[in-house]
């Protein structure tokens, strides 16, 4: 007998980072489904115009991931608006690329402030209301970056290598309780924190809607791995199994050793910027200073 979808009619969600990209795009798949949404974001400006476009199901929330307290306060506001929360979608996060060693202090700290700290609070705030319920599916979006290391996004990629791996042990540590954990894995989605960036061999890059779909798939049927395309599962598997300079002869034939690396400067430019001010706690490092809006 083929396993049944779980029902998600009526469920409630909320999503970081939902004002656009992959987290608007997963908070319209969440009405299609018939849930109520509540996106928080750092823009509350957009998060509104955003929650207005989604429909009368969805409300919006100003959210610093970077700030346990302000978590905090975007779900008990979520909850008092919507009702008890089902799914958590630890959506935001920022990459930032350039050379490691050229780097400055603040750009590190940005990222691991917002993809991993924000991811962090999250689960620390949402994890006890799911276990008080008995009820919940937490929902961490990473990357592919989280499986391997690329040139030109170093500090990225070890902020999505911790996703995967605190992912992986909460997911253990609360197997035996109701609680879902999904680990979402895209490839380069086509927003704006992918502009610039070259396509690879064999995968191309995707759209949000495509990881929006995949992770309702994951609350329909939970799942733990959740890789977008799904191909790239397969090719994650086969890397594992092989010496490091197989997996680096095929990294390199297939250029992903060149997607963060090789990237048009030019075309990332506005997003740099936005990136360098979404963290409001820290000033943009000395290198970002000069992409001012009248440069």
């Amino acid at each position: 007998m083929a396993k049944q979808p779980r029902v998600l009619t009526g469920k409630v969600a909320a999503i970081t980072g939902g004002a656009r990209g992959i987290g608007k795009e997963t908070a319209r798949s969440f009405v299609r489904e018939g849930m109520k949404v509540a996106i928080g974001d750092l823009d509350l400006e957009l998060a509104k115009k955003t929650a207005l476009e989604l429909g009368p199901n969805v409300v919006a929330f100003p959210l610093n991931v970077t700030e346990r307290p302000s978590f905090k306060q975007f779900l008990d506001d979520a909850e008092e608006a919507l009702g008890p929360i089902d799914v958590l979608v630890n959506n935001a996060g920022i990459m930032q690329l350039g050379s490691f060693l050229e780097e400055d202090d603040a750009t590190t700290q940005r990222q691991i402030d917002i993809n991993v700290n924000g991811v962090l609070w999250g689960m620390k705030e949402i994890l006890p209301r799911f276990l008080q319920r008995g009820t919940g599916h937490l929902v961490n979006v990473a990357s592919t970056a989280g499986k391997g290391g690329f040139p030109g996004g170093a500090t990225y990629c070890g902020t999505k290598h911790f996703v995967v791996g605190v992912s992986e042990a909460v997911r253990a540590e609360v197997k035996d309780t109701p609680i879902e954990v999904s680990c979402v894995m895209p490839v380069v989605v086509k927003t704006e924190l992918a502009s610039g960036l070259q396509p690879t061999r064999g995968v191309k890059h995707i759209e949000p809607q495509d990881v929006a779909e995949e992770i309702v798939r994951a609350l329909h049927f939970p799942k733990f791995d959740v890789f977008v395309p799904r191909q790239v599962q397969a090719i994650t598997t086969v890397m594992n199994v092989l010496p490091r300079r197989g997996r680096e002869a095929i990294a390199t034939a297939l250029k992903a050793d060149k997607v963060l690396a090789q990237r048009d400067d030019a075309t990332r430019r506005a997003y740099e910027l936005r990136a360098s001010n979404s963290e409001p706690g820290l000033e943009p490092g000395a290198e970002t200073k000069q992409l001012t809006e009248s440069t």
